[in-house]
């Protein structure tokens, strides 16, 4: 991919009165967040632009959000939950979710949001009902934690499990919903599972958390990782029959939420879906 430097199509709308966005995390090299704003951005002629942040230290990286006047920031792993007191206000939703990944900047007064439960919400309608199903959520970080409060909106029945017991029974106990070890994973009625850790990123690409012969038991597998689009988990899950939700689903939409935070506009959904796929395409 071009260096953004060098990139003809954003370099010609760069100038002095450009807005800045950006990714705040670590890593974030392999995020797909800035190919998806920035397609938006040249779709409506709206003058900014979107980097990655790669960020050691996070509370001089909040300053240099309101120091730089940047505009606003997507939040990834492994902050969303530390950046909360560095915050100024937090939406009602994110508060309750215990997470943010989206913070607008307005006049230097930092507000944090949360788009992935809406970005989780919408991947899994458009392939299941959620009402009285009962999900198997491996997983009680930020992301983890956005799932839940959107399946708990929607009268889904969760159990959570984490190799960090402690955690996930505080996830567990925030939300009203059951936690197990990982040993009791066979014990699990549930009829979905969702991924919500890094397990199958690149580049271990070969693992899976959990173990291949409980696929099969699941009728719909979502895994959040989207770099392979396809892990193995989507692959082993595809092969014994099951329904899948890639990771760039999830992502996408609480993009199109966090865009319309960011800039007021109507996000160009389609735009953005496009470029996410294309630029993955080609990968395993």
């Amino acid at each position: 991919m071009r260096p953004l430097s060098q990139d003809p199509k954003l370099t010609a709308m760069i100038d002095g009165k450009t807005q800045i966005y950006g990714i705040l995390g670590r890593p974030v090299a392999h995020s797909l967040s800035p190919a998806m704003h920035n397609a938006a951005f040249r779709a409506l002629k709206f003058n900014a632009v979107y980097v990655a942040f790669p960020v050691d230290e996070l509370d001089k990286a909040v300053a240099g959000i309101r120091g730089l006047g940047i505009r606003g920031g997507s939040i990834t792993i492994p902050f969303k939950e530390e950046i909360i007191p560095l915050l100024d206000e937090l939406d009602p939703q994110a508060a309750r979710v215990g997470a943010v990944n989206t913070v607008v900047n307005r006049d230097s007064r930092l507000i944090g949001y949360n788009t992935d439960w809406l970005g989780a919400r919408t991947a899994l309608q458009q392939k299941t009902e959620i009402a009285d199903r009962h999900f198997l959520i491996m997983g009680a970080g930020g992301a983890s934690r956005a799932i839940v409060f959107a399946l708990r909106e929607e009268r889904g029945e969760v159990t959570v499990t984490d190799l960090d017991q402690p955690r996930a029974l505080t996830l567990a106990r925030d939300f009203g919903v059951e936690a197990i070890p990982l040993k009791a994973l066979r014990e699990c009625p549930a009829q979905i599972l969702i991924n919500a850790t890094p397990v199958g990123m690149a580049p271990a690409v070969e693992d899976t958390p959990v173990p291949l012969d409980l696929v099969e038991r699941f009728s719909l597998v979502m895994d959040i990782v989207y770099r392979p689009l396809h892990t193995r988990l989507l692959k082993e899950a595809k092969a014994r029959g099951c329904q899948t939700i890639d990771g760039l689903q999830m992502l996408i939409h609480q993009a199109t939420a966090q865009f319309e935070l960011f800039t007021g506009l109507a996000a160009p959904a389609e735009i953005m879906a496009q470029a996410a796929y294309e630029a993955v395409r080609g990968e395993a």
